[in-house]
C-alpha cells in the first residue's frame, strides 16, 4: 500500500503536497517517504530573478505610421514637389508648376521634383502639388500658404497692408483673367503649343509610342477639354479680337504698377513678382519662329516687364539652360562627387608602360638576330 501511494504521488508539485500535509498523519507520512525519495534524487534548479532577467519579454515594437502619400521613403522637411515635365523652352508650360518652383527657389527650401511622367494627381485632381514629411498640400495658392506658415518663409512679410491689398487684388486679375486668355490661345491652337515650348510627348510621358501618334491625340484631347474649360469659365465665349484686347489690358496695368522699380513693391520680390513672372513667362519664352500675338505686343510695348521676367530668371533660375536642354528635373540638387580614379589610372600607365618597355626589349634581340640572318643571306642571294 506504501509503494502504490508512493507511486500515485510521485509526480505531485510541491504546492500541492502543502495541502495534503494537513489532510492526515497517514498522509503526510506518505509524503515523508517521497520527500526522502526525492532528496536522493538531483533537484531541477528553480528559477531565479537573474534568469529572468536575462530573458526578457520582447519589447513590442510601436506600429510605424502608414502614410497616404505617393511617396513612401521621404526624407524630413524636404518638400517633394511634382509637376508637369520640364520643355526645351520653359521649365514647366504651366504657370501654377513655375509658380510653385518659382517661390520655393526664392524662399530657399530644401525641395526635390517627382519625375512621375504625369502619371498622377493631388487628390484634388491638379497639378502641381506637393509632399511635405507625409502630408500632401494641393493648389499652389495654398501650397505657398501652408509652406510659408511652416517654414516661417513669408516673402510678403515686409509689405504693409495696403500693399498686400494690391498684391491680392493684382494677382486674382492675373490668375482669374490674364491667365486664361494664356490657355484660349493655348487650346485655340494646340499645334503652337508643340512648336511653341517644342515638347517631346514621348519624353514627358514616359512612353515607346512615336511622337506623331502622340501629338496627334495632343492636339485632339488638349483642344477638346482646354476649350470646354475657356466657356465654362465665360472668356471662351467671347470673339477672338475680344479675348485679346483682355489680355493687352492685363498687361498694361501690370506695366503701369511695376513702373521702373526692380520688383513691384520695390528691390526686393514677392508673391506677386513670383505670380506675374510665372505668367509672363509662358508668353516671352514661346519660341519666336511661333505666331502668338499677345507675346509680340507684350515684347513690343512693355519693356520693363520684359526686363522683369528675365531678371527673376536670372535670380531664381541659373540654371535654366542646363534644365531645358537637358529636360533634367532635379538640375537644382549637387551632384556627388565624382569617385577619385586617379591612383588609379596612374598605376594602370605604369603598369602599361612597364609592359610596352619588357615587350620592346624582348624584341630587340629578334630583331638582332633577324638583321644578322638577313646580312647571312645577302650574298647568297647576289
Amino acid at each position: 500500500m506504501t509503494t502504490a501511494t508512493t507511486e500515485e504521488t510521485k509526480n505531485v508539485p510541491q504546492d500541492v503536497k502543502e495541502p495534503l500535509k494537513e489532510a492526515g498523519d497517514g498522509q503526510a507520512e506518505v509524503n515523508n517517504k517521497q520527500e526522502t525519495a526525492n532528496d536522493k534524487k538531483p533537484a531541477a534548479a528553480a528559477p531565479t530573478d537573474k534568469d529572468e532577467k536575462e530573458a526578457p519579454a520582447p519589447v513590442e515594437q510601436p506600429p510605424q505610421p502608414k502614410f497616404s502619400v505617393k511617396k513612401q521613403s521621404f526624407e524630413k522637411d524636404v518638400v517633394y514637389l511634382y509637376q508637369f515635365s520640364r520643355t526645351p523652352v520653359i521649365p514647366s508650360m504651366s504657370p501654377y508648376c513655375l509658380k510653385v518652383e518659382t517661390w520655393l527657389r526664392l524662399a530657399g527650401l530644401k525641395y526635390e521634383n517627382v519625375d512621375h511622367k504625369m502619371k498622377h494627381r493631388s487628390k484634388k485632381g491638379q497639378l502641381p502639388f506637393v509632399e511635405l514629411n507625409g502630408e500632401e498640400i494641393a493648389d499652389s495658392t495654398l501650397v505657398i500658404k501652408e509652406l510659408s506658415q511652416k517654414f516661417g518663409k513669408d516673402i510678403d512679410a515686409a509689405l504693409s497692408q495696403d500693399q498686400r491689398n494690391i498684391s491680392h487684388a493684382m494677382i486674382s486679375m492675373i490668375e482669374n483673367k490674364l491667365v486664361w486668355v494664356i490657355t484660349w490661345w493655348k487650346t485655340k491652337t494646340p499645334e503652337n503649343v508643340i512648336k511653341g515650348y517644342k515638347v517631346n510627348l514621348q519624353h514627358a510621358l514616359g512612353t515607346w509610342v512615336p511622337n506623331g501618334v502622340l501629338n496627334f491625340f495632343f492636339k485632339y484631347s488638349y483642344s477638346r477639354r482646354g476649350l470646354k474649360k475657356v466657356k465654362a469659365q465665360g472668356i471662351g465665349v467671347h470673339k477672338p479680337e475680344e479675348i485679346l484686347e483682355f489680355g493687352q489690358n492685363d498687361l498694361k496695368v501690370l506695366s503701369d504698377v511695376l513702373g521702373d522699380k526692380l520688383y513691384f513693391f520695390g528691390n526686393e520680390p514677392t508673391t506677386l513678382d513670383v505670380v506675374a513672372f510665372a505668367n509672363l513667362a509662358q508668353l516671352y519664352f514661346i519660341d519666336k519662329e511661333v505666331e502668338c500675338q499677345l507675346r509680340d505686343y507684350l515684347v513690343d510695348n512693355f519693356e520693363n516687364l520684359v526686363e522683369h521676367t528675365n531678371r527673376i530668371k536670372e535670380r531664381c533660375f541659373p540654371d535654366w539652360d542646363d534644365m531645358c536642354k537637358n529636360l533634367d528635373l532635379n538640375s537644382h540638387l549637387p551632384k556627388p562627387p565624382p569617385a577619385e580614379e586617379k591612383p588609379k589610372e596612374d598605376g594602370d600607365k605604369k603598369a602599361t608602360e612597364n609592359k610596352t618597355t619588357e615587350k620592346e626589349a624582348s624584341k630587340e634581340p629578334e630583331e638582332k638576330s633577324d638583321a644578322k640572318k638577313e646580312g647571312e643571306k645577302e650574298p647568297e642571294d647576289k
